[in-house]
């Protein structure tokens, strides 16, 4: 049995002449964490471009759940379940933080022209969203600046909230992009245990970008490292932090340890 959500089978893609991702080829399990690391210019974030359709490549192929998504438009491939979040978390200062949050809701009876005209399906749908947000904010432990403006969030909380209007979106793979970066260090915990407790309740696949080394080898089942547009290594991750082609061309030359 397949047991594969995600494949990524030599895809490559160039700018200007340059390959930014050239020729990666990489699975992701039903249900894992897995990593993604590499240094700056290794094509992490436009691997990411790639499969969330952002961008098209210029060859290979994109399987989710079987089927090919790499022709498909960006909107598309979220309806499929595909969910993104961004290196910079945005928020809507003036609005709340829920209303930030009420704004990831899916399956918007407005979106229809024939709900449109329908009041009872627009309000039977705003007292849902409302109650799966706060349900969320909880759960992210933030519900108590549910009525307070976006803009008094400090970068780690409005981390969180992004990663609560992806959930929003009812996502079967989760990419993160640099979830952790400019966050706190007293935050970081907090977030690793939220994306647990996601992992486990909502029983989602996650696929992440992350340059803090002790996080990745925390969350990790899986650890796929890039550099100049390819997979140098795929493993777990006392296996790639040990691997001499990681140390050489991420880390640096040093001496394996541990």
């Amino acid at each position: 049995m397949n047991n594969l959500i995600l494949e990524v089978n030599d895809v490559a893609v160039s700018f200007g002449g340059v390959r930014a991702v050239n020729g990666a080829t990489l699975d992701v399990e039903v249900g894992s964490v897995t990593s993604v690391i590499g240094p700056n210019g290794a094509g992490k974030t436009t691997l990411f471009n790639l499969i969330s359709g952002a961008i098209k490549p210029d060859s290979g192929t994109i399987l989710f759940e079987g089927l090919e998504i790499q022709s498909l438009f960006p909107h598309k491939i979220a309806d499929r379940g595909i969910i993104r979040t961004f290196q910079g978390a945005k928020v809507i200062k003036r609005l709340s933080v829920l209303d930030n949050l009420m704004l990831g809701g899916q399956d918007n009876p407005g979106d229809s022209l024939v709900n449109f005209f329908n009041p009872k399906a627009r309000k039977a749908y705003e007292v849902q969203c409302r109650e799966r947000a706060m349900e969320l904010l909880k759960q992210i432990g933030i519900e108590s600046l549910a009525s307070e403006y976006a803009g008094i969030l400090s970068g780690g909380q409005r981390k969180l909230l992004d990663l609560a209007r992806a959930l929003m979106a009812n996502p079967i793979l989760l990419l993160l992009d640099e979830p952790f970066a400019g966050v706190n260090p007293a935050l970081v915990d907090k977030l690793l245990e939220v994306l647990h407790e996601i992992r486990s309740k909502h029983n989602l696949t996650f696929l992440l970008i992350e340059h803090n080394l002790e996080t990745v080898m925390n969350i990790s089942d899986r650890v796929i490292v890039m550099a100049e547009g390819r997979v140098i290594a795929d493993g777990k991750p006392n296996s790639i932090y040990e691997n001499q082609v990681v140390i050489d061309a991420y880390l640096g030359t040093r001496k394996a340890s541990k």
